[in-house]
């Protein structure tokens, strides 16, 4: 049976709107990936133009030192930073929810768990005088471990997880601690395997959120040494005035890799995001 013309105008037309309005997101990106390569006169001269005069990569060069600190020091900072705080995060809000699960009525708990779902709509601004106190008493501040800690605290990873936990049958572990498995056998052999899947994604998510913050380091760090790419980003801003083509090409080393990241495995983050989503 062939299709009604009708239905196929408007399957023609739904991908029509769908691309249209797929060039209109991404427009902003390319612009940027081609100012880049484009001098500050000619983006004020013809600031629409959808490709650049010359491929002229000496911009790179003349970014290779912000505020007194190699670019090289901004990269190596995002990726170790971003690294450690993610692994950290993942097996805290993994071996949190998991316990918070298995013992819901252990003292704390409850008051601990709604503190992490209140911290969701929680704006990082209103975090700057408890986070600096904080980091402060604890001899923290302008270090790389304090940096790392605060990045850690993933409110949205641990709601994941723990939807995650609530969804696995207790007949299995149930039947594995008849058997004579402990606790940690439980979860080391079990329950760990199980959640392989929501684990790839939630360590997806958290390197790509850890990523791009910025606000949270500019308050703890004390030094340029410590900052990450975003945070060079914005003191290139700052620092540099109207220097647009200097700027685009610091944004696009900055958001290339997640982008390319994010692009990979998109269809993973997207499929965990829903199962974590749907109670057990």
């Amino acid at each position: 049976m062939t299709a009604k013309p009708t239905s196929r105008f408007a399957q023609f037309a739904a991908y029509g709107v769908a691309i249209t309005t797929s060039l209109l997101f991404l427009y902003p990106y390319w612009w940027m990936l081609v100012s880049a390569f484009r001098s500050t006169r000619e983006i004020l001269s013809a600031p629409l133009r959808l490709l650049p005069e010359t491929l002229d990569f000496s911009i790179f060069t003349e970014i290779g030192r912000i505020g007194g600190v190699d670019l090289s020091t901004y990269v190596i900072n995002s990726i170790v930073i971003t690294t450690l705080s993610t692994l950290v995060g993942v097996i805290v809000t993994a071996l949190g929810a998991y316990a918070m699960v298995r013992r819901p009525k252990a003292p704390g708990f409850t008051f601990l768990r709604y503190g992490f779902l209140v911290t969701i709509m929680y704006p990082y601004m209103l975090l700057v005088i408890p986070v600096y106190i904080v980091m402060y008493k604890l001899g923290l501040l302008g270090s790389y471990a304090g940096i790392i800690l605060f990045l850690a605290l993933g409110p949205i990873q641990f709601f994941l997880f723990e939807q995650f936990f609530r969804a696995i049958p207790s007949e299995v572990i149930e039947a594995a601690m008849i058997d004579g498995a402990s606790e940690w056998q439980v979860l080391t052999r079990i329950v760990l395997p199980m959640a392989a899947p929501i684990t790839a994604t939630v360590t997806l998510i958290t390197f790509l959120l850890n990523w791009s913050q910025w606000f949270p380091i500019l308050i703890i760090s004390r030094s340029p040494d410590t900052y990450t790419l975003p945070v060079a980003l914005l003191s290139m801003n700052s620092e540099l005035g109207s220097n647009f083509q200097g700027i685009m090409a610091l944004a696009v080393i900055t958001t290339l890799p997640v982008a390319i990241l994010f692009l990979l495995a998109q269809k993973r983050v997207m499929e965990g995001m829903a199962s974590g989503a749907v109670k057990g």
